[in-house]
């Protein structure tokens, strides 16, 4: 009976915990906020200064005692105290408004799917110290396919790339489960890293992650596009030392992430070569479905579809897909438990 009055009364959440952003879900009121993955620590005291938002506004502006980290790299736990704390914002922050104060909310939360058991035990110990009262955990592919509404459960093979901050999943998925799958630590993270040596080496000029993350949204492709789009960048020359301003063009930006995309593709590739027959024959017909933010970089869809010759489809808000599916499952919990890939017994 006590056990059915806090489910009836706490807000269970879902997080998509991602290496440069997170999102979260509250069952009854959907996607409440979405905000970076970064925490800012006061390295003299120990004392965590602002997550999220507020943290990344300082990254690379704080004095050299103050570190706005990242607590997730490459989509694993590199900082368990900071991870903690930051999963414990997000559930005040998803319970500030509440008419009841009640805390132990039961919590999803979404993992890369080449995940070891050893960094899921590491991601389930901090959600249960931040304030969780259970636990369930589950593969990015899964969650992201049932995002887009995909029919996992069915006899019927589902293939999906998530492309995030740290990593790229790609998945053949059938009865609830995945089949195959191939796990890259080459996604956002590394295009804005790709982009920063191929302008330090080519024009003598270093910018930080912002600025590279920002020019990539603004004019990078994986494929020429008819229209040639130009951004200006500023940083510091690195033959003078002086502050420099120079004009780049989505040319550039596509060959800084040609090696990384080119990675993406093979691995399309060799996830195909292990699928077995009968579900290849069904992703013939359906194609692979794209998600994640990676998705909204253009003419990803149109390389990946030339280069492994089925066709391509971004799904509707690919950003959101799988905190969608985590939402889902925590709103059928009943129904769609067999898709977890870990409850807190398992630990």
């Amino acid at each position: 009976m006590f056990n059915k009055l806090l489910s009836y009364l706490s807000e269970d959440i879902a997080i998509d915990l991602g290496t440069a952003f997170s999102l979260v879900y509250v069952r009854g009121r959907g996607i409440i906020f979405n905000e970076p993955s970064v925490v800012a620590i006061n390295q003299k005291t120990g004392q965590i200064l602002a997550i999220g938002e507020e943290a990344k506004k300082m990254v690379g502006k704080t004095p050299s005692y103050i570190q706005a980290v990242r607590p997730l790299q490459r989509g694993v736990v590199s900082d368990f105290e900071a991870t903690e704390q930051m999963i414990k914002y997000f559930i005040d922050k998803a319970h500030k408004k509440r008419a009841i104060s009640l805390s132990w909310p039961r919590v999803i939360i979404g993992l890369p799917s080449g995940a070891t058991e050893v960094e899921k035990k590491a991601v389930a110990d901090a959600t249960k110290g931040a304030g969780a009262r259970e636990v369930f955990l589950i593969e990015e592919p899964i969650a992201a396919a049932i995002g887009a509404r995909l029919p996992i459960q069915e006899a019927k093979g589902n293939f999906i790339l998530d492309i995030g901050g740290g990593t790229a999943e790609v998945a053949v998925i059938s009865l609830g489960g995945i089949v195959c799958s191939k796990s890259l630590k080459v996604a956002g993270d590394q295009f804005n890293q790709d982009i920063i040596h191929y302008i330090q080496e080519n024009y003598k000029l270093l910018i930080g992650e912002r600025t590279a993350e920002d020019i990539k949204i603004a004019i990078g492709e994986a494929l020429p596009l008819k229209e040639r789009r130009e951004g200006v960048l500023r940083g510091r020359n690195l033959v003078t030392g002086l502050p420099e301003e120079i004009q780049v063009d989505s040319e550039d930006i596509r060959k800084a992430m040609e090696k990384s995309l080119n990675q993406i593709v093979e691995a399309i590739k060799e996830t195909v070569e292990i699928t077995p027959p009968e579900l290849l024959a069904d992703i013939m017909e359906e194609g692979l479905y794209l998600v994640g933010g990676g998705a909204l970089l253009k003419g990803l869809d149109k390389l990946i579809s030339q280069a492994v010759e089925i066709k391509v489809r971004i799904i509707e808000d690919p950003l959101t897909a799988v905190v969608r599916g985590g939402g889902i499952v925590l709103e059928n919990l009943n129904e769609l438990r067999k898709v977890l890939t870990y409850t807190e017994d398992d630990f």
